[in-house]
């Protein structure tokens, strides 16, 4: 097994991991995520996400130009991998860092959170789309891939823990403010009234 196969492998049995963890979630009634605390599932989800980004960049960095994309399209790479970049730590910024990782805290309705419910997941997106086209190459593609898709069920999974945690204040938020991006994200906030933060 080469090192550029060991590394891919490494992603996708990490990726499969946080699969497991969303989506025993969605489909049993444990929550493994958001763990809400530090439980045995949050050390289990981050220690998988750890190995998932090192073998992502291990990946990168070993399959280089694999893929052969003409050179505008690395460049777009390169653009939407920054701006990816900078939404996801401009949104965790305006939260406590434990609550980035699944702790339970406040609701945070101010700053990037008035226009997605899930600034932090809309900058991992673009950022991780964006950088697979930057490095050209198609298995990193394919781990971005499977990093967009786990990113995509997170929210089904937070969601009735924000709503158990919050109740009708998370209502009301989720009710004005979209998922993810939408018509409200491009065209500003349109308060009804002014929620917790």
């Amino acid at each position: 097994m080469t090192p550029t196969q060991l590394a891919f492998g490494a992603g996708l049995v990490a990726a499969a991991g946080v699969y497991g963890i969303v989506c025993g979630t969605l489909l049993t009634d444990h929550e493994w995520w958001p763990p809400g605390d530090r439980t045995p599932a949050y050390y289990c989800h981050w220690t998988l996400v750890g190995v998932f980004d090192v073998a992502l960049f291990a990946t990168a960095v070993l399959d280089f130009g694999g893929w052969g994309l003409p050179a505008p399209a690395s460049s777009v790479g390169l653009v939407a991998a920054l701006l990816g970049t900078a939404v996801f730590v401009r949104s965790a910024r305006a939260m406590d860092s434990a609550e980035t990782m699944g702790v339970t805290g406040d609701l945070y309705t101010d700053g990037p959170y008035a226009y997605s419910r899930n600034p932090q997941y809309v900058g991992m997106i673009v950022g991780v789309s964006g950088f697979a086209l930057a490095v050209d190459s198609a298995l990193v593609a394919a781990l971005a891939a499977a990093h967009v898709g786990w990113v995509l069920l997170l929210p089904r999974a937070e969601e009735p823990h924000l709503r158990a945690a919050f109740g009708d204040a998370y209502d009301r938020y989720a009710a004005r403010v979209p998922r993810f991006v939408g018509i409200r994200t491009l065209y500003g906030r349109g308060d009804d009234e002014e929620l917790p933060h």
